[in-house]
């Protein structure tokens, strides 16, 4: 939501991307990279832009990284910089931390370290990643003309085991549900997994659990009430 506070590390092509669109939607956006040449770039575009080596704590401890609601890692080229930057943070206390990968080895190192959120530039476009950090309740969405989305929003605890009618999605939000994603146990070669599954066409009293995803469409504007009255 607007208000928010984030810190992007690494502002090549893709993290400036992220910056400058988390700066459009109202964030305060402060980063960091050790060229000095794309911290000129970026520096009238957002909140504050400093050159540092973010794989040095010493210098991450020099700036006040207190206070924001997440940090995005996206060194691009140099790897080593990603996990040490990531994990520098992490013992500075950084709330949540988004880091980038390039493949799935990267990706599997980042989930040996501890991060839970991570970044595959092939698949995720810098206005969808902007997004999905201002609402954590959106994983996904698809912007349509005239500020209208279609978006994946994870249920706000406060609608937890209410039916659909009670809801009154039209009527109070003017938000339209296209279906519900829901997570089934599911036995694959004798192992009991999880897995997320549409229920397909909902009814008036379909029971909306916490660890369902309602898909919807309508406008940001509306999208965002919804999560923060019943968040």
């Amino acid at each position: 939501m607007k208000g928010s506070k984030f810190a992007v590390f690494g502002v090549g092509k893709y993290g400036s991307a992220i910056a400058r669109n988390l700066s459009a939607k109202g964030s305060e956006v402060h980063v960091f990279d050790l060229s000095q040449e794309k911290i000129e770039n970026i520096k009238d575009e957002v909140a504050l832009a400093v050159s540092l080596d973010s794989t040095d704590k010493k210098a991450l401890m020099a700036q006040d990284l207190s206070g924001f609601d997440a940090a995005v890692v996206a060194i691009g080229e140099n790897f080593e910089g990603v996990i040490l930057t990531t994990s520098n943070l992490m013992d500075l206390g950084m709330k949540r931390i988004i880091a980038r990968a390039t493949g799935a080895n990267q990706e599997k190192i980042l989930n040996k370290i501890g991060v839970k959120e991570i970044l595959l530039p092939e698949e995720e476009v810098a206005d969808s990643v902007a997004e999905k950090l201002i609402n954590p309740n959106i994983t996904a969405f698809l912007q349509l003309p005239d500020e209208y989305e279609i978006a994946e929003i994870k249920a706000p605890k406060k609608i937890a085991n209410s039916t659909l009618a009670s809801l009154q999605l039209n009527k109070k939000y003017q938000l339209t549900l296209i279906t519900l994603k829901r997570v089934f146990e599911v036995k694959k070669d004798g192992e009991l997994l999880e897995e997320e599954h549409i229920i397909g066409v909902t009814n008036a009293e379909t029971i909306v659990y916490d660890t369902d995803t309602l898909v919807v469409f309508g406008s940001l504007k509306n999208i965002q009430k919804f999560i923060e009255i019943n968040e």
